[in-house]
């Protein structure tokens, strides 16, 4: 495994309607929902990776740290950055800062990722 700390990746994404805190259940008004916005971080997690695990290898989640700090309306770009921090073993730990087309800080936090053997991963379910 290649996998060192200061790989990174950005994800741009431009709020649509479904992206919205309304669309996925986790509040009644029309800004990024704080569960999308955790998906696109932890999209950008996986690719700052991929291409440095060994063949079969995958990451999945464990723990996260997200701080929403702002509301992005529908139409907002954000810009979601993540930095390989920390490798303790299989344990990865990123951080995370999303900011919007104006520059402000959008939310901060930490993922940490486990990689794991894909196929033994899978046959446990």
């Amino acid at each position: 495994m290649s996998v060192a700390p200061g790989l990174r990746a950005e994800v741009l994404i431009m709020v649509e309607r479904g992206d919205t805190a309304i669309r996925v259940g986790s509040g009644d008004v029309p800004v990024l929902g704080t569960p999308r916005l955790l998906s696109f971080a932890e999209g950008a997690t996986v690719k700052a990776v991929q291409h440095h695990l060994e063949p079969g290898q995958t990451t999945v989640g464990t723990r996260v740290l997200i701080e929403h700090r702002l509301p992005s309306p529908v139409g907002m770009h954000v810009e979601i950055g993540v930095e390989l921090t920390e490798v303790d073993g299989r344990r990865l730990l990123f951080s995370v800062r999303a900011v919007d087309k104006t520059g402000a800080l959008v939310a901060t936090g930490t993922i940490e990722r486990i990689v794991v053997d894909r196929e033994r991963f899978l046959s446990r379910l």
